[in-house]
């Protein structure tokens, strides 16, 4: 499966990518970035770091820097740390982006995977939403996208109603979702059964000293905030749960609905059912303790 992963990186991101680079089934061939976690410079560092750090011979392509319409983004220091990484601020530059932009370089490689193409978007949904604008062709082109986001039948986490990935550009999910490619959506309804557990950051550390290490180390900031908010002693596997869903669809149950962003009033950024929409698949259960065991197995193989 060649695949690209639109991203944030963030502390859960750095986990999917890790996952996407150690599993056989995956030929990850780029990285396009969005502003979310971070602001989109710091996202496309952290990428560039990330490949390097896995050995990923791969182009990043940097992407959005702000929602369609806004002039500013504050991104998720509190969930994710300064620089994206929990406590660690001392990321170094490695290589450079790629000479197109995301929305370029996500219509060029469908164009040149066509039909082979699965693009993972993890963060907002603005490149998408650019790419499909830019070429009327990119939805068809594709094979699948599938977008971690949307809270369509349990509460959000950005707010009452909405997730944090729809939310922070809600204009430009509404814009994929009134004429999407072949999609699937994994958002909260699922990703939440999805917890990794402090035990588990470091029984993958003593499997995995390089990269194992890494996330176990910058994730201590991300299980706090979860413990803090949440009162859990774990995780979601947000990201991570997205990139098994391209590969691994029998560990998921899903339902076939038309989609909504709501764009106004309270419930802003609200992911809703819209029947005369045309159809995704969106994710209503999923085998998590599955999900958690083949996270650790794959990243697990990683040095």
């Amino acid at each position: 499966m060649k695949l690209i992963i639109d991203t944030d990186p963030g502390i859960d991101d750095a986990m999917a990518i890790a996952y996407a680079a150690a599993a056989p089934e995956i030929d990850l061939i780029g990285l396009t970035t969005v502003f979310g976690n971070t602001h989109v410079h710091q996202s496309s560092r952290n990428a560039r770091f990330l490949a390097d750090k896995l050995g990923l011979s791969i182009p990043v392509a940097e992407g959005a820097s702000v929602a369609r319409h806004a002039e500013s983004h504050s991104p998720s220091e509190h969930v994710h740390g300064p620089e994206g990484f929990g406590d660690l601020t001392d990321i170094p530059q490695v290589g450079e982006n790629h000479h197109l932009n995301a929305a370029e370089f996500l219509v060029e490689m469908a164009q040149r995977h066509k039909d082979e193409l699965v693009v993972c978007a993890v963060g907002p949904l603005t490149n998408i939403a650019d790419a499909m604008q830019l070429d009327p062709g990119f939805a068809g082109n594709i094979r699948r996208l599938v977008i971690m986001g949307g809270a369509v039948y349990c509460p959000g986490n950005i707010t009452a109603h909405a997730e944090a990935n729809i939310y922070h550009d809600a204009k430009a999910a509404d814009e994929v979702f009134s004429n999407p490619p072949e999609t699937v959506l994994v958002g909260l309804d699922v990703t939440l059964k999805t917890l990794y557990e402090t035990a588990d950051f470091e029984a993958l550390a003593q499997s995995s000293p390089d990269m194992g290490s890494f996330l176990r180390d910058i994730s201590r900031f991300y299980l706090q905030f979860y413990r803090d908010i949440g009162g859990l002693e774990g995780c979601g596997l947000h990201d991570s749960t997205a990139v098994i869903a391209c590969s691994h669809e029998p560990m998921f149950d899903t339902v076939e609905t038309g989609l909504q962003v709501v764009l106004d009033g309270e419930e802003f950024g609200a992911t809703q059912p819209h029947p005369s929409r045309p159809p995704v698949r969106v994710c209503k259960d999923v085998d998590g303790a599955g999900v958690v065991r083949l996270f650790t197995e794959r990243v697990a193989s990683l040095p």
